[in-house]
């Protein structure tokens, strides 16, 4: 356990930290602004057509697959001070000529706002991971990360309640004209970083080349390689679940379709918990079993979902799987930048990112036929069963401390 008056104190007042911290904060204030303000307006516009509706999470899924990628490879080769800022002030600048058409009565327009922000957010997450690598001790890593996912739970509470207030108080136009700023401010920000920070030798590769040396540090890792499958075999089952949430409510509890935002919140909060346990308790990180009895908690979660017919404890277990995934979240998070060398930090967040949206995705997609097919009962106990079919390889990966065992030298699995 680290103190307040120990590891965490130190971070605190490690400026790097706070710079990006309070980037961070800004940028998920501006993030949930927009997407808030751009569901409701094409509501509006399109009489609540689904497939328009849609196609916004399209545009802010779609990037990530190929962007995630070029962000790392980018945060290897650049100055991920300069990367951070060119971002907010394309961002900024993205929007104000979506504004202005926008004005001009071409709200189409706003599926272009989406799409190139999704785009530029993918430059920044590997570029952070880059500072704190450089710039943050290895063992205040953990509650650095802790701290930073407890902000994006926070948002994920609080963001949507920011975007629709803004919206209904002062609409679209003023929810747009609020995004550049709030990215001006961000780029502000970042511009207090050091002028020189630490990063890769500069070298006359390729992209591909580039791409090619992550794709093989990554297989030439044992460790690497069974994070990557364990978490795109959580990712599949839990994408399967996910766009079937609303029938437990309605169905299995007996709820009106409304009940399923106390749901949500309950994971959310218990993501915040979880992630603030992380920062007082660092030590949990280090536990032999942690992993595996979180992947068996979350089949756990799922059956007892599909099963239970009381909604206190359906909630009493959504709640208790966010405090789980927050931890692990954290685990995995702290793993990859203090394991990886400094030159492939960004190169594998950036490969990491799009196999984890893809086995979300694909069980996403793969929901309603199954549910049409077995039933949506069935297709829970299926996302159970396979997070239990992992538990064998999870209990060969941990994350503990170990200075004999580095990456690239034999890993502690």
């Amino acid at each position: 356990m680290v103190g307040l008056d120990g590891g965490r104190q130190v971070l605190l007042k490690n400026r790097i930290f706070r710079i990006i911290l309070a980037s961070d904060i800004i940028q998920q204030s501006a993030i949930w602004i927009r997407n808030m303000a751009l569901l409701f307006f094409i509501m509006e516009q399109t009489n609540g057509n689904p497939m328009a509706i849609s196609l916004l999470t399209i545009l802010e899924y779609a990037p990530i697959f190929v962007f995630s990628i070029i962000g790392g490879l980018l945060a290897d080769r650049w100055n991920p001070k300069k990367t951070m800022i060119a971002g907010d002030l394309l961002s900024a600048a993205s929007i104000a000529v979506i504004i202005l058409l926008v004005e001009s009565s071409w709200w189409q327009a706003v599926y272009g706002a989406v799409f190139v922000s999704a785009i530029l957010s993918q430059f920044s997450q590997p570029s952070s991971a880059k500072m704190f690598k450089s710039h943050i001790p290895e063992e205040d890593v953990p509650s650095a990360i802790g701290i930073t996912q407890s902000m994006s739970s926070l948002f994920i509470i609080l963001g949507p309640i920011l975007g629709t207030t803004i919206y209904q108080w002062a609409g679209l136009s003023a929810s747009l004209i609020v995004l550049p700023v709030l990215f001006l401010i961000s780029a502000a920000i970042l511009s207090f970083l050091p002028k020189e920070v630490v990063v890769a030798e500069k070298t006359k590769s390729t992209f591909r080349a580039d791409l090619s040396a992550g794709l093989q540090f990554v297989n030439s890792e044992k460790s690497l390689k069974k994070l990557f499958l364990i978490f795109s075999v959580i990712g599949l089952a839990a994408g399967l679940v996910q766009p079937l949430e609303i029938f437990i409510v309605t169905e299995r509890l007996g709820l009106s379709k409304e009940h399923l935002q106390w749901f949500v919140a309950a994971d959310g909060i218990g993501l915040l918990i979880g992630a603030l346990i992380t920062v007082v308790f660092t030590g949990l990180l280090s536990l032999r079993y942690l992993f595996p009895v979180a992947v068996f908690f979350l089949g756990v979660t799922f059956a007892v979902e599909a099963l239970s017919v009381w909604p206190i404890l359906t909630g009493v277990f959504r709640f208790a799987n966010g405090i789980l995934l927050a931890i692990v979240n954290t685990a995995v998070g702290s793993y990859i930048i203090t394991k990886i060398p400094t030159e492939m930090v960004g190169r594998v967040n950036g490969i990491f990112t799009p196999i984890s949206m893809a086995a979300l995705l694909l069980g996403t997609s793969s929901a309603g036929v199954l549910a049409q097919m077995l039933g949506i009962l069935p297709v829970y106990i299926m996302a159970a069963v396979i997070c239990w079919i992992v538990i064998g390889p999870s209990f060969k990966l941990h994350f503990q401390k170990d200075t004999k065992n580095e990456l690239t030298n034999g890993v502690n699995i």
